[in-house]
């Protein structure tokens, strides 16, 4: 019941991809209570790629981004994203590209296009 009453509160799509796996209230650096969700990458190689030829090796740092806030609460997304491995070589090569962060920041997409439109 949490996960799908959350996935009407994230920006669209992003559970296409991500697995929620904790959701939490916190403080943030301000002292200012937010909430926290953490996301996971789903294990499913980016389209192109063979399981035969790539496996999921773990997850690389967790990221957060902040999108649009909750009851005067800020929210921030913990997102982990997975680490691909080549099965011969053993390199780490793969990353799906997400466009839910705006270029250039720590918040998604949809709320900088929405605080764009609103002149901030």
């Amino acid at each position: 019941m949490t996960n799908e009453l959350l996935s009407n509160f994230l920006p669209s799509d992003l559970l296409t991809y991500f697995d929620i796996v904790h959701f939490e209230l916190s403080t943030d650096s301000k002292g200012q209570e937010c909430f926290k969700i953490y996301l996971d990458e789903k294990n499913i190689l980016p389209d192109g790629f063979s399981s035969d030829d790539y496996e999921s090796k773990g997850f690389n740092n967790i990221t957060f981004i902040q999108d649009f806030p909750i009851r005067g609460k800020a929210v921030y997304l913990g997102i982990r994203t997975r680490r691909w491995r080549d099965k011969l070589d053993k390199s780490i090569e793969i990353k799906r590209d997400f466009s839910i962060v705006a270029e250039g920041s720590k918040i998604t997409q949809e709320l900088s296009v929405f605080l764009k439109g609103t002149g901030r």
